[in-house]
């Protein structure tokens, strides 16, 4: 980009500035990072803005219930509210609408959790999880970000992107923490691989035991629009459950079942 045409954009940007948003945004972004609050003295110290500013755009965000404020009024932290309403928007809504009772289906039948994934921000955010059927397993929190880099969903939507779209997502990504960092060819080879299987298999770099096993729900173009992933555990008592090859093919059939190219290909 040239000196001109970075001016004109910087000049775009200023004209159509909104610094009360901008506030109320930062304060949202700050108290995302932080579960257990910020006092309004912690707020105007990381934001570096008055007193005055932060008090009346806290209260307003109280008021509209984006924020609480403690009993004792001395911490704010973020409500419910801004989950309430990511979970209404419609296409993400279909889809775990949609996927839950396939999930169900696949915990039943391997005795496995499993949780599925969607693009987010640099990372992949979980928007639906299933327990398994026993009295223990392995679960990945709802809503929680795992690292586009060093996980099985993460590198299952990266291999079933277009060149540009993966381009885009890999400039976007923000290391988590603990992310193990993999060589550019290394995972060019992976994605490589994934695309050529159909599904990512390999042992979890976050936990021992753990066999995480990720399949690809495709959109009508051929590109996913999430990932289902199992962390596979093995049972070393006296229970014979389903063993890894049997789950991974449950987990691939679940996928397919979703995508939304071979519920096309079904109609046709």
């Amino acid at each position: 980009m040239d000196k001109d045409t970075t001016s004109s954009a910087d000049a775009s940007a200023d004209r159509y500035r909104a610094p009360a948003l901008d506030k109320g945004l930062d304060i949202l972004e700050l108290l995302s990072e932080h579960p257990d609050g910020l006092t309004r003295a912690e707020i105007v110290k990381a934001l570096g803005r008055s007193a005055n500013e932060i008090y009346r755009m806290l209260e307003r965000l109280v008021a509209r219930q984006y924020v609480t404020r403690s009993a004792g009024g001395d911490r704010h932290a973020l409500s419910l509210k801004m989950f309430a309403l990511a979970h209404r928007h419609p296409p993400v809504n279909r889809l775990v609408t949609q996927a839950l009772p396939v999930m169900d289906a696949y915990a039943r039948q391997s005795e496995q959790s499993c949780h599925l994934g969607m693009y987010d921000r640099g990372n992949v955010l979980v928007i639906a999880q299933v327990p398994g059927p026993g009295t223990w397993g392995l679960s990945i929190r709802l809503g929680a970000r795992v690292s586009l880099l060093d996980t099985g969903s993460g590198h299952v939507l990266l291999a079933c992107q277009s060149d540009e779209r993966r381009a885009q997502m890999l400039a976007e990504h923000i290391a988590v923490e603990g992310e193990v960092p993999i060589p550019a060819d290394e995972l060019d080879h992976t994605l490589q691989l994934i695309r050529t299987m159909g599904y990512k298999q390999r042992e979890s770099l976050q936990s021992f035991g753990v066999v995480d096993i990720s399949c690809p729900i495709l959109g009508p173009d051929g590109q996913a629009l999430a990932v289902l992933t199992s962390p596979y555990i093995r049972r070393i008592d006296r229970h014979v459950g389903p063993s890894l090859d049997e789950a991974r093919a449950f987990l691939v059939r679940a996928a397919n079942e979703l995508s939304l190219n071979r519920q096309q290909r079904d109609e046709d």
